[in-house]
């Protein structure tokens, strides 16, 4: 049920103030972007979440693409019960992951599944790693994920970077960008944590488990360094160095980076606070 007090409370935002506020920040006819958003930090969004995704899309135009990490709404359910022991009755009847089908994650975005169901969207066949796309590059992004590490070269992410794309943050804290996964992946860190786990696909029609090997997203590549700490630490030294653009979209503080050059930074700080034996 919808908080009338706190609707009121936030500023009324239309898809023409945000396409406007959008430009101003940097964001170009036939760029591909992957975007972090929080719709409720924008503000009162006139039309809603489709307002801000086709806001997007009216700026970047049919030469543009959209792209969103959407994972699998599942999977973390999946994860916990093979930890507690609960396998028996979940293996047997957990469906698989279909591309097509199985709903995002939306603990990441409301807007995740609003763009997984937009019309001509794309999606990625990884069952934890997945991205939507949407726009002129959206099948090739989305085309051969690597089943392991999915952050890697030949990823989304990877390719992102290949293309001059760009990362946008609508009201995301900054250690929520995704494509750090891809600077942690390429890192020349020593020791790096390593995860291997299972998880049910579509394959011909038939569920089929599979194996994954990736580095440990969930807690940081470092033992007793979380990621969600140096994620931080290197988007904040990157902005520091006076890379990237900042402003507000709506009433959201809001930032537009470039994918390669913050990846690039990303794998020096790395390499530099970690990559000693």
């Amino acid at each position: 049920m919808i908080d009338r007090g706190e609707l009121l409370a936030r500023p009324l935002v239309t898809r023409g103030r945000l396409v406007e506020d959008l430009g101003k920040l940097g964001l170009e006819p036939g760029d591909a972007v992957m975007l972090h958003a929080s719709v409720r930090a924008v503000g009162w969004v006139v039309g809603g979440p489709d307002t801000v995704i086709q806001a997007i899309l009216d700026v970047i135009g049919p030469e543009g693409t959209l792209m969103m990490y959407v994972g699998w709404e599942e999977a973390p359910f999946l994860s916990i019960a093979l930890e507690e022991g609960r396998e028996e009755a979940y293996l047997e009847e957990c469906p698989p992951f279909d591309p097509a089908r199985s709903r995002a994650n939306r603990k990441w975005s409301i807007l995740t599944e609003y763009l997984r169901t937009w019309p001509g969207a794309r999606r990625s066949d990884h069952p934890e790693a997945s991205v939507v796309a949407v726009g002129a590059k959206a099948h090739w992004l989305t085309e051969d994920h690597p089943l392991d590490y999915p952050y890697g070269p030949g990823s989304p992410y990877a390719k992102l970077c290949e293309i001059g794309g760009k990362v946008l943050l609508l009201g995301s804290p900054l250690n929520a960008i995704t494509l750090l996964h891809y600077a942690e992946t390429i890192a020349r860190v020593p020791a790096k944590r390593i995860v291997r786990y299972k998880m049910p696909v579509l394959r011909e029609g038939r569920r089929v488990w599979v194996e994954i090997e990736d580095i440990h997203t969930g807690g940081g590549i470092v033992e007793g360094q979380p990621s969600e700490g140096y994620f931080r630490d290197i988007v904040e030294g990157y902005l520091v160095a006076g890379r990237g653009r900042s402003g507000k979209v709506g009433a959201a503080r809001s930032y537009l980076l470039n994918a390669a050059e913050l990846v690039d930074f990303a794998v020096q700080w790395l390499e530099r606070e970690f990559g000693k034996p």
